[in-house]
């Protein structure tokens, strides 16, 4: 049998208690050993474990880098992890109380994250200075000996010329740019040349607009308006006021560590044949173009992925606010993936119950947050011993199934701290909190006067503390699920949707929800339908398909993400959306919305089209008269299948596109001759 992993749990020289007997329930009581001062005088049990040949967990960080180094020296291969409970659990007024919010942080640090892709980045420092006076000029001096500059003035001031040109200088004035670190396209109006002449300020030559310059890093001290959305987050643009000299500093500094090659996540995986952002030129989805702050994301038609949307790696700062309000799970977040981060969550809540923790508060938080916790637990009473942190890359990448999903394991409050000024990219994370708050408001789940689901805002670390102590101490009214999290962000959002109302004893609730929910159902007004099938030729996710033995129109509702593709293109107009979340069992069926008898060819019986068409059309040309319909077979043609039609009109000699006959050209000659 293999030997259990070896977990390290410590006092931290007593300044902290540690429930043995409830942190076992997190890593199991074979391989918890408890210590005192492992860092130093007990250093030897830890090289021991490392002889054991197992992983092992180590719960504390800030020795991280000792123990790191000594298993390095050691040889040691397996894996090593470090998880804090010291600030997030142990150093708090309720810290003899934190044995289960010990073992829940232990068990789910366990849980294996996957390594994140990268995207590869190279700068060989070919760098454009933007600026308005001298400031640019003695920045591109200090920078002239380490990478390739050109300065290009906005000519809005006179500036007295470089003694000697070691580097290119312009005048223009920059009106757009696109790219990334090590890839920028700047488009320049009244691009200009200097005069050799110039004399005490620069004299400029013949002007032109529309010139290019590629560069790997933009330095803009124009003061001017950014040349990007969310500036801050684009790597390789570099900006600062001319006037704050220590901000151009900084800038200069940052500028010279950008030669190379580099690595950046790849945040975002992204699926386009799940995408629903357009079909047959038809826009419908548009969710994350809407919040993506940096611009990485544009619709595919400016590509040749016409249908979806496109998501440059390259520009993409991490928010990850295209894949929490993504409907279809085409963009899914990658640091960690969502699966994991769920797996993480289930691990988190179900230790902590099976710990006897009652009433758990998950407190989702990002680097803002940690920082936060950190001073509180040093400076102040910690957090409650009932609030479990969980550390994400970014807040903002919070899709519906993480807060639902909590929710169905137990969770009794979820809250999102976040900094004091809203960042870029939340906007995604909020509508899913309104979205969750509807759904358990639909579900009659009770909120002892505070929102089961919200936000922190905030920068202080006691605010943080009040707000949590603050919040009721009542737990669900039902046992957590213990449901795997599988499959796509969608399925996982269905199964903690259908465990919370199967909690509630709610299994056919039918909730309404907001505009841009993710989920509901498209309505047809039957008697308009023609059965064209219009509309299940540009569903992204099938919720409408056609059968192919007869003329019918069916729809799956657990597959409709609301993108209105269906109704654009519906030629009845027959066709409307309604935001709802269904928990019965019908919605994960499909439904037959219309049904016709399909009409027979005259010739060969064999079945084709839908009788009222074929029925209506004849009828509609006979009445009209129309010239290519007036001879009695081409009409018949029309109930004829496709084969029998190219025979009969082959064999019977019917040119369908015959009219009457033509009237006979006369010449002069023949109209003299007529006369006579």
């Amino acid at each position: 049998m293999t030997q259990p992993a070896i977990t390290f749990a410590c006092t931290c020289e007593d300044s902290m208690t540690l429930d043995g007997r409830a942190i076992s329930r997190g890593c199991g009581a074979a391989s918890l050993r408890l210590a005192e001062q492992l860092c130093l005088s007990q250093l030897d049990r830890f090289r021991a474990a490392l002889a054991e040949d197992v992983p092992v967990t180590v719960a504390c960080t800030a020795q991280a880098p000792l123990f790191a180094e000594v298993a390095e020296d050691a040889g040691f291969t397996r894996p090593l992890s470090f998880v804090n409970i010291r600030e997030t659990a142990g150093w708090s007024d309720e810290g003899r109380a934190a044995g289960p919010k010990m073992a829940a942080l232990i068990a789910a640090a366990a849980v294996p994250m996957p390594p994140t892709p990268l995207v590869p980045l190279k700068s060989e420092g070919v760098t454009l200075v933007l600026g308005r006076d001298e400031v640019a000029l003695r920045a591109a001096e200090r920078l002239a000996g380490t990478l390739d500059v050109t300065v290009l003035l906005t000519g809005a001031e006179a500036v007295a010329p470089v003694r000697s040109a070691e580097f290119p200088v312009a005048r223009g004035r920059a009106r757009a740019a696109t790219g990334w670190l090590g890839a920028f396209e700047v488009v320049v109006d009244g691009h200009a040349l200097p005069r050799p002449s110039s004399r005490s300020a620069y004299e400029w030559g013949p002007r032109r607009d529309g010139a290019v310059s590629q560069c790997d890093v933009v330095l803009d001290l124009t003061g001017g308006a950014a040349l990007f959305p969310a500036f801050e987050l684009r790597q390789g643009y570099l900006r600062a006021d001319p006037g704050d000299a220590a901000a151009v500093e900084a800038a200069i500094a940052q500028a010279r560590d950008l030669v190379g090659e580099f690595d950046k996540p790849r945040f975002v995986t992204f699926d386009a044949g799940l995408c629903a952002h357009s079909r047959n030129r038809r826009t419908a989805c548009t969710r994350c173009l809407d919040l993506c702050p940096t611009g990485a994301i544009t619709p595919g038609a400016l590509t040749q992925n016409r249908d979806s949307v496109v998501i440059s790696a390259e520009i993409c700062a991490g928010c990850g606010a295209c894949a929490a309000v993504c409907p279809t799970g085409a963009a899914s977040y990658a640091l960690p993936s969502s699966d994991s981060l769920l797996r993480r969550l289930r691990a988190l809540l179900l230790t902590f119950r099976e710990a006897e923790g009652t009433a758990p508060v998950v407190l989702v938080h990002d680097a803002h947050g940690e920082n936060l916790i950190e001073a509180l637990a040093r400076a102040g009473d910690g957090l409650p011993a009932r609030v479990l942190p969980l550390r994400v890359n970014e807040v903002s990448q919070l899709d519906l199934a993480f807060f639902l999903s909590g929710f169905a394991w137990g969770a009794a409050q979820i809250r999102v701290l976040m900094r004091g000024r809203r960042a870029h990219g939340t906007e995604g994370v909020f509508r899913n909190l309104d979205f969750v708050q509807e759904v358990l408001a639909g579900l009659a789940v009770p909120d002892h006067g505070a929102a089961r689901a919200a936000a922190i805002e905030t920068d202080d670390p006691f605010t943080l503390g009040e707000a949590l102590r603050a919040l009721p101490r009542r737990g669900l009214p039902f046992p957590p699920a213990t449901f795997v999290a599988l499959g796509a962000s969608r399925d996982v959002l269905r199964q903690a949707g259908r465990a919370l109302a199967e909690g509630m004893q709610r299994r056919d609730a039918v909730l309404p929800m907001p505009a841009l929910a993710p989920f509901g159902e498209a309505r047809v007004e039957v008697a308009g339908c023609t059965l064209c099938l219009a509309c299940t030729m540009v569903c992204p996710t099938g919720a409408f398909t056609a059968n192919p033995e007869t003329p019918q129109l069916r729809f799956l509702e657990d597959a409709c993400v609301q993108c209105g593709l269906c109704a654009t293109t519906c030629p009845e107009k027959v066709i409307t959306l309604e935001p709802r979340l269904n928990l019965a069992p019908e919605a994960a069926r499909l439904r037959v919305v219309k049904e016709e008898a399909p009409f027979c060819c005259d010739n060969c019986a064999k079945p084709f089209g839908v009788k009222s068409q074929i029925d209506r059309v004849s009828r509609k040309l006979t009445e009209s008269g129309h010239w290519m319909f007036r001879d009695g077979r081409q009409l018949a043609l029309l109930r004829l299948c496709e084969d029998c039609r190219a025979f009969a009109a082959t064999d019977g000699a019917v040119d369908p596109y015959a009219g009457p006959a033509r009237p006979v050209a006369k010449t002069t000659e023949d109209w003299l001759r007529e006369r006579e």
